[in-house]
């Protein structure tokens, strides 16, 4: 099929490979921000599927995301009711140039004549029937044969971002006009020059392509991406309900972007101006910035008690948080890190993520809570040759069938049922029931209710690490 409502279908891609450092602690390398609520009661994966949800103007989305994120990405979609085309498994990130290619490739393979709107699964848009309109008319632009990026009117002479400078209407689109230059981050001045101009709109990411011409382009401009796409798709392997490319492959891709692969020097550059209400949230003063505040300008998210503060953000994901006297601070609090910045240092985390990797920790990596296919367990407490955690498996999940060379495993029912297969033997735990499961022992836990099953972990042993799992059979496709 490749016409809707008597247009072009539109194939949206929604890339979610970013890390998100910036927003530390809540983002992390293994749970970065597009998979958090930051904004709303959803995540902003979730927001951005929504907001190309609709049939009748919309094909279903294809996901381009890090493996390490399938089955995070995999279950929101699936709890805002969205069928994607497909999920394709990233094995390294190669910049924006090597995932548009991908996705043009698996696009012209069933469409031919599709456009493929591009849209990073990390950024807010607030106006989303603002949206739907300068989609609507990037869409006549790119049915034209033009390549179209979208320029956000600027409402500040804003550092951080890249600028596109506007040139002449396009005959017969209106609200399309062509590209005069792409401008790298302003100094501030600059910056406030550009904003009065009103020719300068902020480079938002997003680009509505015919995927044919876009590929043409890139096969032009920059053939060892597309050359090295084309045999990573062709050696890639269906793992359930993902798209894994050939790791070797992809690999071989240069790592750049498509702004520069292609749109800075492209003659087919278009740009559509959109005033929707958009932000990258790029940092938590971005955060700060579109939250709604109190009288003092302060956001305060979770357990906050504060006496004179002003115009600071505290968000706390676990214990109470208490502040006095802070101006222009922010304070975050996850289960096993604080964060606290002056707010107009909050685009400086990044390199106090980097310094935390450099000594090995595990916090810019992983938070306490893991998300797993079955669910996610928690880690309660720790010492000495133990460890204590709290599993919740979802209904009719189960862990894959393992054995552990280090440790030995004692189970706790806190509610729900538990089916446990230890060794030849298996057993029905319920409520206030436990199992031991000794060190050496083939074992698998499931859960065969319709309710989740909470359980705790008491883990002792020489080492307790998360690769002292041996997989003899797997439902999620990990042996």
């Amino acid at each position: 099929m490749t016409e809707v409502s008597g247009h072009r279908r539109i194939h949206p891609v929604l890339l979610s490979g970013g890390a998100g450092v910036r927003l530390w602690p809540m983002s992390r390398e293994h749970f970065p921000k597009q998979l958090l609520n930051l904004t709303s009661d959803i995540s902003m994966i979730q927001e951005t599927a929504r907001r190309v949800a609709d049939a009748a103007r919309f094909a279903p989305p294809l996901v381009i995301c890090n493996e390490k994120h399938r089955f995070v990405i995999a279950e929101q979609l699936r709890q805002v009711a969205v069928t994607p085309a497909a999920i394709i498994l990233e094995p390294v990130g190669r910049n924006t140039a090597a995932a548009v290619a991908v996705a043009a490739l698996r696009i012209v393979e069933r469409d031919p004549a599709a456009l493929m709107l591009v849209l990073p699964a990390d950024h807010l848009i607030r106006d989303v029937p603002a949206f739907q309109a300068a989609v609507d008319r990037a869409a006549a632009a790119a049915a034209a044969d033009h390549l179209v990026t979208f320029g956000i009117e600027p409402t500040a002479p804003e550092t951080g971002y890249g600028y596109i400078k506007r040139g002449a209407a396009l005959a017969g689109l209106d609200g399309a006009f062509g590209v005069e230059a792409f401008v790298e981050k302003p100094p501030r001045l600059t910056a406030e020059a550009y904003l009065e101009s009103g020719d300068y709109f902020w480079n938002s990411g997003m680009f509505l392509f015919p995927a044919a011409t876009v590929l043409a382009e890139l096969e032009h401009f920059e053939p060892a991406v597309v050359s090295a796409c084309y045999r990573a798709i062709a050696g890639a392997k269906v793992d359930l309900d993902f798209f894994r490319l050939d790791a070797e492959a992809f690999s071989a891709a240069p790592g750049t972007s498509i702004d520069y692969a292609v749109m800075e020097r492209t003659t087919r550059a278009a740009m559509v101006p959109a005033r929707i209400g958009w932000t990258d949230v790029g940092a938590w003063s971005a955060l700060w910035e579109v939250s709604a505040k109190d009288p003092y300008g302060n956001v305060q998210i979770g357990d906050v008690v504060s006496h004179q503060i002003h115009n600071c953000y505290i968000r706390s994901e676990s214990v109470l948080t208490a502040a006095i006297g802070l101006e222009d601070t922010v304070v975050v609090v996850t289960d096993d890190a604080v964060l606290v910045a002056a707010r107009d240092r909050a685009g400086d985390i990044k390199t106090l993520v980097d310094e935390l990797k450099r000594q090995g920790r595990s916090e810019p990596v992983t938070h306490r809570k893991v998300h797993r296919p079955w669910g996610f367990y928690q880690s309660v407490h720790s010492g000495d040759r133990f460890q204590v955690k709290r599993l919740t498996v979802n209904p009719g999940a189960k862990l894959s069938v393992q054995l552990h060379y280090h440790r030995a495993e004692h189970w706790v029912v806190v509610n729900g049922t538990a089916l446990v297969t230890r060794g030849e033997e298996q057993v029905l735990l319920r409520e206030n029931e436990s199992m031991f499961i000794p060190l050496g022992t083939l074992h698998r836990l499931e859960n065969p209710g319709r309710v989740p099953l909470n359980l705790i972990e008491i883990q002792s042993g020489s080492y307790l690490g998360e690769d002292d799992i041996v997989r003899l059979d797997d439902t999620y496709g990990r042996v």
